[in-house]
């Protein structure tokens, strides 16, 4: 089997499209038949954040698989009483196989991944979230089939989801919008990227502050949360910004018949997404958290393997 030829994957673009291709036909498979490509090894699981979703699909993903994955609070860690990311990237690399990190910088993962020499897999920075978009772009495979010329639209907040469903879209030629209020915009540097890459696959992406725009005949709709975790001193002040920037029944109509809306998860009903919209016929919402498992479970044994 191949490997991926970067050690750790922190971002998408750490990828080539002929690896992100690998992933989704070695998600395909495994979401079909189980394979024990991990037997006895073993992964390190950090969690700075709360999380369900990354925590169980890493857990279970890596038991299926026939390894072992231990959780590790920063409670658990001498992290949380001082010690480096430099001693404690050394010293767990010489115990486990692999380490996942969900972490509120995206500089502590560099930092990790810097001095480690097993792999480290970005399970959520305050960055990127390589895991969800790469489980979105399979999920968005298993309805659309061809991806290039999709028009992938997201409604919400510029923040790590948006970012890495963006450069995931200009990898693979799929066509971007997002749709955001004034001042949380995508970041200048991450656009940049973005639109330096689509230069070369012809994806087209459009920013804007006017969701109907952003919607119009979108193949793909996808919102996340207003309030990110660690932004909870924000939420009345985004809560009020954010009130037009919902996905909802009427906002369905600028899209094309056949669009599919997803979210990342956990959702709040009646604030990005109305509940009529999450649980509706147009709604992927629960493949796409099933797929975190198979594709973080095909992950895991390209970057190990």
């Amino acid at each position: 089997m191949k490997k991926i030829k970067s050690k750790d994957l922190l971002s998408v673009t750490d990828l080539t499209y002929k690896e992100i291709e690998l992933i989704l036909k070695l998600s395909s498979k495994l979401k079909k038949h189980n394979r024990k490509y991990l037997r006895n090894r073993t992964l390190g699981m950090i969690f700075e954040k709360n999380s369900t979703r990354t925590r169980v699909s890493f857990e279970v993903g890596i038991y299926q698989l026939g390894g072992i994955g231990l959780f590790l609070s920063n409670k658990d860690l001498q992290l949380g009483r001082g010690e480096t990311i430099h001693d404690t990237a050394i010293v767990l690399s010489r115990y486990l196989d692999a380490i996942m990190i969900r972490a509120y910088s995206h500089k502590s993962v560099e930092e990790l991944a810097k001095y480690s020499t097993i792999p480290i897999i970005n399970g959520l920075t305050d960055l990127y979230h390589p895991c969800q978009a790469l489980a979105d772009l399979f999920t968005i495979t298993e309805y659309k089939k061809n991806l290039e010329r999709l028009k992938l639209t997201f409604i919400g907040d510029g923040n790590n989801v948006a970012n890495s469903l963006l450069l995931t879209a200009a990898m693979v030629g799929m066509d971007f919008s997002i749709a955001t209020p004034e001042g949380y915009e995508i970041k200048a540097d991450i656009l940049d990227k973005a639109v330096n890459i689509a230069k070369k696959t012809g994806s087209h992406i459009l920013t804007t502050n006017d969701i109907n725009e952003a919607a119009a005949n979108a193949d793909i709709l996808y919102t996340d949360v207003w309030v990110s975790m660690g932004q909870e001193n924000e939420a009345e002040n985004k809560k009020n910004l954010f009130q037009e920037y919902q996905i909802n029944s009427k906002l369905l109509k600028y899209a094309k018949d056949d669009v599919i809306v997803m979210h990342c998860l956990p959702a709040h009903r009646g604030e990005e997404i109305t509940p009529d919209i999450i649980d509706g016929s147009h709604s992927v919402v629960w493949d796409e958290a099933e797929n975190r498992l198979h594709t973080q479970k095909a992950i895991m044994t390209l970057l190990i393997k």
